[in-house]
Order: C-alpha cells, then sequence, then structure tokens
C-alpha cells in the first residue's frame, strides 16, 4: 500500500508530504484545484514521461517519491532479480532535472524507466476514463476472464506450449529454405569435391614440384654449369686434383726436414679426399638433371591444375586449399542430413502442436466454466447501479481448426445491451461513457475479491451518475477497500462520505504566485467540505446537517 507521497517543484506544487492510510481514501477539491496535479505526480512513480515544463522553479529539479508497504507482495525475487536492496518499506523516487533529464531511483538504487515501471505497475493501478476504454478492446477482456478464473498456472502453460510450438515452426522453415537451396547447391559442391579428389593434394608437394620445374626447365644450363666445375676439378687439362697432389707429394718430400711438414701433408690428403668426393657427388648429381621433357610436361600440368584451384579458391598453400575442401565436405554431409533434420523437427512439432492443443483445451474449460459466474456477478452489480436492465454477455470466438493465438485458441468478447430487448453489440460500441465507467467499477470490485491487486487509485469513476446510485457506487467502494486500498477522486458528496480517510485539493493565492496543496481533514473541516459539494460555496446549516447524516457524525 501507499503510505505516504513526497512531492517537490511540480507544476504547482512547491512541496507536499502527505501519508495515506489502508481502507477508502477519499480526495476531494473545486474544479481546477489541481486534482490532476496530484495524480500526475502519481504517474511519475509509474514511468510516464517527465520533462522540464513540469518544473514550477526551473532552476530547481522536480521530486516525486512514494513509500509503500510492500511486505505482502511477494516481491523478493524481483529484488534479487534487479540486484536491489529489498526493505519491506521500499521507496521509489523519480527526479526530473532542469535540463528535462528524468532520473529513477528504487530505494536509492538507481534504475532505468523500464525496472520502474514493472514495479510500479505491481503497487499502484491508476483507473481512468482512458482505461474505462482499454475495457473496449478484446485483450483487455480476455484479461479481466482469465483474472476472474483464476487460470493463470493454464495460461502459462499455454504459453509455453506456444512459444515451443513457434520455435519449432521457425525453425522447420528454416530447415526447409537451407534444404531447398541446399539440393541446388549440392552438384555443384561434388563438382568441387571431385576436382579435389582427382588431385589428392599433399602437404608440402606444391613447393616440391616448384623446386622439380626449376631444375628440369634449367638442366641444359645446369649440366654446361657442371662439366665446367668436373673439368676444374678432374677432367681439364690442369685439373684441381692433379694439382693438388702434385702440391701434397712436395710437401712430404720436406717432413725428413722437419715434423710439421708432416701434418701438414696429412691435411692435404684429407683436402684431397674432400675434393674426390665432391667431384664424385657433382657426377652423381648431374644425373639428376638429365633432360627429361616428358617429366617436365607432368610436373607443370600438375602445377597448372594446383593454381587453377588456388585462383578458383582464393588461396596461395595447399593447406589451404586442403581446408577448403575439409569445409565443403563437412557442407555437403550437413546438406545429406537436412532431410533427417526435417524430418525429425516435424515429428517434434507433432508433439508440440498435441502439447498445444491439450494446454489450449484446459485454458478453454476454465474461461467457460468462469463466464456464467462472471456475468452473474457483472449483471448483478449493474443492476444495484440503477442499471436494471442493462446485461453484460461474454463470448469465446474460435481461433478456427488447427489456429493458436498468443493467448490461446480463442478470442474474447463482451458483449451488451443496456435496454431489455435490446440487440447485442460489442461493449465498445453499445455502451455510453458513464454506463462503461460503471462497468469498469463492477469489473474492478468482483476482481478485487478474487485476485490480489495493488493500491487502486480511481479518477472521474462517478462520471454520469448521482444520487442513490453514487450511493451505491461508494458502497461498493468501501467493499473494495475492505481488501484493498483504495483512493478516489469525486465530485460526489455521496460518495466522498464513504472514506476512511478525506483529504482537500486547493489552490492558494501567494506573493510567489499560485500553489495547489493537498490537506488531510479533520472531522469538522470534512463536514464542511461534504457540505459545500451538497450546496457550493454558502454552507447553509441544512447542508452540514445533511452533511453529518452522511458522515455518520
Amino acid at each position: 500500500m501507499l503510505k505516504r507521497l513526497t512531492v517537490r517543484n511540480y507544476i504547482l506544487i512547491d512541496q507536499l508530504d502527505i501519508g495515506f492510510d489502508r481502507g477508502l481514501s477519499i480526495i476531494t477539491g473545486e474544479t481546477g484545484a489541481g486534482k490532476s496535479i496530484v495524480l500526475g505526480a502519481l504517474s511519475l512513480l509509474l514511468g510516464q514521461r517527465g520533462e522540464a515544463g513540469m518544473l514550477l522553479d526551473k532552476q530547481k529539479k522536480c521530486i516525486s517519491e512514494g513509500a509503500f508497504d510492500i511486505a505482502s507482495y511477494g516481491l523478493e525475487s524481483f529484488f534479487h532479480e534487479h540486484e536491489l536492496d529489498y526493505e519491506s518499506e521500499t521507496i521509489i523516487r523519480r527526479e526530473i532535472s532542469p535540463d528535462g533529464k528524468s532520473r529513477a531511483f528504487i530505494n536509492d538504487s538507481p534504475v532505468n524507466l523500464t525496472v520502474l515501471k514493472d514495479l510500479a505497475s505491481r503497487l499502484i493501478d491508476i483507473h481512468s476514463q482512458h482505461e474505462n476504454l482499454l475495457l473496449g478492446t478484446s485483450r483487455f477482456q480476455l484479461n479481466v476472464l482469465d483474472a476472474f478464473a483464476g487460470n493463470t498456472k493454464e495460461r502459462m502453460a499455454y504459453k509455453d506450449a506456444f512459444s515451443e510450438h513457434s520455435r519449432l515452426s521457425i525453425e522447420l522453415k528454416k530447415l526447409e529454405e537451407q534444404a531447398n537451396s541446399g539440393r541446388a547447391e549440392l552438384d555443384y559442391i561434388r563438382f568441387q569435391l571431385d576436382e579435389f579428389a582427382t588431385l589428392v593434394l599433399k602437404t608440402g608437394e606444391q613447393e616440391s614440384l616448384e623446386l622439380e620445374q626449376s631444375r628440369l626447365e634449367n638442366a641444359g644450363e645446369i649440366l654446361t654449369q657442371l662439366g665446367r666445375v668436373s673439368g676444374e676439378l678432374s677432367d681439364g687439362e690442369q685439373p684441381l686434383i692433379n694439382r693438388l697432389q702434385l702440391v701434397q707429394q712436395q710437401v712430404n718430400a720436406l717432413k725428413k726436414f722437419d715434423p710439421d711438414f708432416q701434418s701438414i701433408s696429412e691435411r692435404l690428403v684429407s683436402a684431397l679426399i674432400e675434393l674426390k668426393d665432391v667431384a664424385s657427388e657433382l657426377e652423381s648429381i648431374s644425373e639428376k638433371f638429365l633432360a627429361d621433357p616428358s617429366r617436365l610436361e607432368q610436373v607443370n600440368e600438375r602445377l597448372s591444375a594446383i593454381y587453377h584451384l588456388h585462383k578458383k579458391h582464393r588461396t596461395s598453400t595447399i593447406d589451404e586449399l586442403k581446408s577448403i575442401e575439409f569445409g565443403l565436405r563437412d557442407r555437403l554431409d550437413r546438406l545429406d542430413n537436412l532431410d533427417d533434420s526435417v524430418a525429425a523437427i516435424r515429428k517434434q512439432i507433432e508433439l508440440a502442436y498435441r502439447a498445444l492443443q491439450e494446454s489450449g483445451e484446459l485454458l478453454r474449460k476454465t474461461r467457460t466454466k468462469a463466464i456464467p459466474k462472471l456475468e452473474k456477478e457483472i449483471n448483478k452489480q449493474l443492476a444495484e447501479l440503477a442499471m436494471p436492465q442493462a446485461v453484460l454477455r461474454i463470448a469465446l470466438i474460435e481461433a478456427g481448426e488447427g489456429h493458436f493465438l498468443a493467448d490461446g485458441m480463442e478470442q474474447v468478447q463482451f458483449l451488451f445491451s443496456a435496454n431489455k430487448g435490446g440487440d447485442f453489440k460489442e461493449l465498445s460500441k453499445a455502451a455510453s461513457g458513464g454506463e462503461m465507467a460503471r462497468l469498469m467499477l463492477c469489473i474492478k470490485s468482483i476482481l478485487a475479491r478474487t485476485v490480489s491487486m495493488p493500491t487502486l487509485i480511481l479518477d472521474e469513476i462517478d462520471t454520469g451518475i448521482s444520487g442513490e446510485t453514487a450511493a451505491r457506487v461508494g458502497q461498493i467502494l468501501q467493499q473494495m477497500a475492505g481488501e484493498h486500498q483504495v483512493i478516489t477522486i469525486t465530485h460526489l458528496p455521496q460518495i466522498a462520505s464513504k472514506g476512511n480517510a478525506h483529504y482537500l485539493v486547493f489552490k492558494e493565492t501567494l506573493k510567489s504566485g499560485t500553489r495547489s496543496t493537498l490537506l488531510r481533514l479533520g472531522e469538522e473541516e470534512r463536514i464542511k467540505e461534504v457540505a459545500r459539494m451538497l450546496s457550493g460555496e454558502k454552507l447553509t446549516e441544512a447542508a452540514m446537517d445533511n452533511a453529518r447524516v452522511l458522515l455518520g457524525y
């Protein structure tokens, strides 16, 4: 429940700090006194758009703050989910700065407007003429019926089944689209893989072939150069090996004169052995460089095929091509398995369809069972509100075989007839503004007995009524306030007299300008306010006596 409302610097309110109690609280005041301003300050807590134009003093920020007793609301999980400190007395605050920027807080922790709206909507329900218009919409009517039916469990089961069926249907559509496009792609993938299969690529092969190609293409030049080297070493007119042998013999002849020549001679022997080995190896190597046009043609063809794949797949190495090949094989496997995946999803959809249908049937039963009871309750209260000939009927309109809506397999339609024997038409087309307001009051009253509701704030619920009907509306509000905190703005003394607490909105003209404020009335002040509502500004003793009678003083 709302325990306290604090407002600073909002339109005509300089500062306001007012407490509220359980039960029925009445707010009255002359036209233009600022009742809508107080309601607007409360609406800020619900996340209504804030702007700099709302500021009374353009140099200061505007604050709207509400303190709520939430001990019985079961909101601990909400606070945990949003990482907020849970307090049984929770404070919601909204600030509008002079530059128009808005900030929101829950127990002094900053939150975004989405979180603020989520929490505030669970704590405050502001009923206005706009909500009367919502009563004419199919979705609102469905929510009313479900709230009365108490079918939260069945509705959640249906929503889960609907979500699962929708998810699988979307997945099936994607797989079918992939399968259709994949079938056209299969032949091309197989053609590409055939190219890879023909080549049987090996890591390092390209570098080896390129080296062999270079040798084969330059075989003549290489052999010529090898011949020159061989001539210098062993086959020329003065081969290096022969000359080195002569040098070694000459040094060897000197060793008898000095032992140092022995080691030099041995080193020359080693050099001769190495040179002979080099000459032998060069002779062997030269055999690899014999001209082989057929082998060169094979190498060129192989490299040409590899280069063709590089160009086609925009690669430069064999490993990159092998990676492309692996990807193509994986893609082929997935495309080949798509038909199996489609078949598997279709089986899952069949099961999900049955589950959706079963949950839809159970949900429909709860609604069908609740309709006669809800019609009876509403029509009974309409008669008590001076609408004895008015009748409301509730129809379920099936979506059709195999068709499912997000909230069930049917839509709800409220049909209304204001006169005996009259035709039943859609509520939005058949009911006047006053009839719609009274019908909404009936619904709120009935739901207040069956479901947990937040603080209910009623604005202009007394539209188009007076006299005994107004007294009956006041009684209904009293009954509702026995279960929930109700705050109502009214112009009728019959309703005002039913409250547990009475607040007066009035304007004052000060040196700084006109200000609106809200004051809780004492017993004598309340008698005078109800008397004013009965007789106008000039209070008569008869009006005062009548006010005392209404108030039961």
